[in-house]
């Protein structure tokens, strides 16, 4: 059984999360709390698998109690965000600092909706309950980035360790996320070198409103370029380019010299948005052979499909192990269908990228 605790300062929130907990034979609502005293006080005396935490409350907002719940007693939170621009930028903190996700505050999504709302709250409260809290070592250190982007641009005949694919050059690097990506995408982003050969395209199951605040919270912590991906941007090498929320994002080739980003104006037919899928199989066609695709932390299977057109054509493919994902559910579909050429800890992760590159 898993035990949860709901913090919320509205009632009517309090309420709708505990009833739609508790309609699951494996969830039980332990306790509530209004804000964040009450909350540190209740982890400690209640003792929960897992809690959802507003943001905004008064006395003690999230973020603090946030802090003193990590710090005090560890144990997996998930936090309540609203959609608004400055609600992201709140809610990506939060998961630096150590929560593992979050759920958006809409609350007329919530009326119109619930059904499904209510599924992904309670497979998302469960996974994450079981899952627990775990410390994932830091990133292993590069080599001096002198000598990273000497090796980088050395020519691959001069290269040694299967650095290319039969005489094909790696053209593109694609990453695909969920559930904890926010996080993995930080620890991976930051340590890579300021010069790349190759774009970065990224797409990572975000709200409209979240993914321009991620994507500027990257850039000023990583040494590359991180920005929101555009309609017909041309692709520019060490450049990170996220899918915007709302749609899904492709690369199309217009030319041997020249690949622009596509961007839907609505999820399409797809689950899942943006879409991993829909990126992998457009880098399977813009660069069949060429793409390195890496598929990180995250519920479900989304990426599964568009890995397959990945190495229909010859492209690599590397996958998260399950130690160091927050969900091992996409890196895990990969790797049961044998599709990983390489299954690693988050923290081996960017030196085996730029190994590949």
């Amino acid at each position: 059984m898993v035990k949860v605790l709901v913090v919320d300062d509205s009632a009517f929130m309090r309420n709708a999360l505990s009833n739609m907990l508790s309609s699951d034979p494996e969830i039980t609502v332990i306790g509530t709390a209004r804000d964040g005293l009450e909350a540190i006080a209740k982890v400690k005396t209640l003792k929960p698998d897992i809690v959802t935490l507003d943001i905004e409350m008064p006395r003690m907002d999230g973020l603090e109690a946030l802090e003193h719940i990590m710090s005090e007693n560890p144990v997996p939170v998930v936090m309540v965000s609203s959609l608004s621009t400055e609600g992201a930028s709140v809610t990506l903190r939060a998961l630096d600092m150590g929560a593992l996700d979050f759920i958006p505050k809409n609350l007329q999504d919530l009326s119109v909706n619930i059904l499904n709302i209510k599924k992904i709250l309670v497979d998302r409260i469960k996974l994450l309950a079981r899952r627990g809290v775990r410390r994932i070592p830091k990133s292993d250190p590069l080599p001096p980035e002198e000598k990273l982007i000497e090796d980088l641009f050395r020519e691959p005949e001069d290269r040694t360790g299967g650095r290319t694919i039969g005489e094909r050059k790696l053209s593109l690097l694609a990453i695909g996320t969920s559930t904890g990506g926010p996080k993995a995408l930080q620890e991976i982003l930051t340590v890579l070198p300021k010069v790349l050969p190759v774009p970065v395209v990224i797409a990572q199951h975000m709200p409209p409103s979240f993914t321009g605040p991620f994507a500027e919270r990257l850039n000023t912590l990583s040494r590359l370029q991180v920005k929101e991906a555009a309609e017909g941007e041309v692709l520019r090498p060490g450049v990170v380019y996220i899918a915007p929320g709302g749609g899904n994002m492709r690369v199309v080739r217009k030319s041997a010299a020249e690949t622009v980003i596509s961007v839907s104006a609505t999820r399409e037919e797809f689950i899942y948005c943006p879409s991993v899928d829909a990126l992998m199989a457009s880098c399977s066609v813009a660069y069949p052979g060429r793409t390195l695709a890496v598929i990180l932390t995250g519920m479900g299977h989304d990426g599964l499909e568009g890995i397959r057109e990945i190495k229909k054509g010859g492209g690599r493919v590397f996958a998260q192990d399950e130690s160091t994902c927050v969900v091992y559910g996409m890196p895990k579909a990969i790797v049961d269908n044998g599709l990983a050429d390489k299954v690693l800890p988050l923290n081996q992760m960017a030196g085996e990228i730029v190994n590949s590159l």
